[in-house]
């Protein structure tokens, strides 16, 4: 309530129908509850618009003045018609509460109660959000703790990440360090199985020539030689200590007195390997070393430029001696070749794999026209794999020109005469003549080839 300033004129009126005097009565009796002070618990006590007054009476004027707000006729009081509150902290501490109230129409007073009845719910409001707010404080106070104590777990999780990943690179180094020892193992232990195989086929090897040796008597093959694998002499077997020169070809075994024809080793010079070849000693004074020969069609000659090399076949029926073998023995010296259609002589030698075994052959004379050294003479020998087109018609490896007057490796045909009517092939591929029976269709019934050295004279005794 604000009181009138000196000089200033305001008239106090009020209406006492339907006084409530219980109220007034319990006001009068407890003047003490308006005393000037710290506010005490009550209903005014909490309300900014108790006012600051001497008990008296004013005090019951004031009631009354209050008392007339209750008349019969009540009008509703809303938030804004309780005016303006303020409080003020006293230097001798007590508290003063100042209310401003606004003047009603009809020259109503405002509902006092009312006011104090809403403004102590919002200051219990106004508490219950203090409460809230401080358990929001320690809610957030505990969120920061153990955010920080989350911020310091991560720390230390990235700290041991990072010292795993430096593990992981460091294991991921090693792992590619060892795949490399590995690849390396692995190449050397290729290597050493390698080694491994090609000695165990030396072994073989060398079991095979003492066998050999044990059935040529006076021939003891040089081992150190023929096996660069053994380089001293205690590695050798015990019976091939004693080394001696073994026959180079059929003809030195018939100068060392041997007359009977079939299989011998010879040693080519040169360092070539021994081999078993067919020695004939009966045709033309003997010493022959058959490099070939035809007789019944029991072996294939459609074979591959390797198996040429190497040689095939049985030595007892058909076979290729190998072109290896046939250039190692015609290597040592000026040589004869002769082919037993019926028969005929002439100088014969055959170049290494590097020239592709070329053919020289000259001198030709027999019992039959040439049809062999003024065509073949200085050709390459080629086989179907290696993509000529004769030898691929022909099923066959030979001294291909464009294609062949003769060709004593092709199909064997029995009866001679042959056709290719009804057969897939692109042209003649028999054991062909052609100047003996002037056809490319006509398959001889048995070819040899021979080799001795021209120098070779034959006599009666060993």
């Amino acid at each position: 309530l604000r009181w009138p300033m000196q000089g200033e004129k305001q008239e106090l009126e009020y209406r006492s129908k339907h006084l409530h005097f219980s109220i007034l009565k319990q006001l009068v009796l407890n003047p003490a509850r308006l005393e000037t002070g710290a506010p005490r618990a009550g209903a005014l006590d909490s309300c900014p618009g108790a006012a600051l007054m001497e008990p008296g009476p004013l005090s019951l004027a004031l009631l009354l003045c209050l008392g007339s707000c209750l008349a019969e006729e009540p009008h509703p009081v809303s938030t804004a018609q309780c005016g303006e509150y303020s409080n003020q902290l006293l230097e001798d501490g007590t508290c003063r509460i100042t209310a401003t109230l606004p003047q009603l129409e009809a020259q109503r007073c405002p509902d006092m109660f009312r006011c104090t009845d809403e403004v102590s719910y919002w200051l219990h409001e106004n508490e219950e959000r203090k409460q809230q707010i401080l358990t929001l404080r320690e809610t957030l106070s505990e969120l920061q703790e153990e955010l920080r104590n989350h911020r310091h777990r991560v720390k230390v999780l990235e700290l041991q990440s990072e010292e795993k990943n430096h593990n992981n690179s460091s294991l991921e180094q090693r792992v590619h360090e060892l795949e490399d020892h590995y690849a390396e193992a692995s190449t050397l232990l290729h290597i050493q199985g390698s080694l491994i195989f090609d000695l165990q086929a030396q072994i073989q090897n060398l079991t095979l020539l003492v066998e050999k040796v044990k059935r040529n008597p006076g021939c003891m093959i040089n081992i150190v030689r023929t096996s660069p694998l053994l380089n001293t002499q205690e590695d050798l077997h015990p019976e091939l200590q004693h080394v001696q020169n073994c026959p180079i070809d059929c003809a030195s075994l018939y100068f060392n007195g041997v007359r009977r024809s079939g299989i011998y080793t010879v040693v080519p010079s040169l360092g070539a390997r021994p081999v078993e070849v067919y020695c004939d000693m009966e045709a033309d004074g003997g010493g022959w070393t058959v490099i070939q020969r035809r007789q019944d069609g029991s072996v294939n000659f459609d074979r591959s430029w390797n198996e040429y090399k190497e040689g095939f076949g049985d030595l007892h029926t058909e076979y290729w001696l190998g072109n290896q073998h046939i250039h190692d023995l015609s290597s040592q010296g000026e040589y004869m070749l002769r082919i037993d259609l019926e028969d005929w002589s002439a100088k014969h030698n055959v170049e290494g794999e590097s020239t592709q075994f070329r053919l020289h052959v000259s001198g030709f004379s027999g019992t039959v026209e040439d049809s062999f050294s003024w065509y073949h003479d200085k050709q390459g020998f080629s086989t179907p794999d290696t993509g000529n087109i004769c030898a691929e018609i022909s099923h066959c490896g030979w001294w291909f020109s464009q294609c062949f007057y003769a060709n004593l490796n092709g199909i064997y045909y029995k009866g001679g005469r042959y056709s290719l009517k009804g057969r897939n092939s692109l042209g003649p591929d028999g054991i062909v003549w052609f100047t003996w029976k002037d056809s490319d269709y006509y398959s001889l019934k048995k070819v040899s080839m021979m080799i001795r050295p021209r120098s070779f004279r034959p006599h009666l005794s060993p």
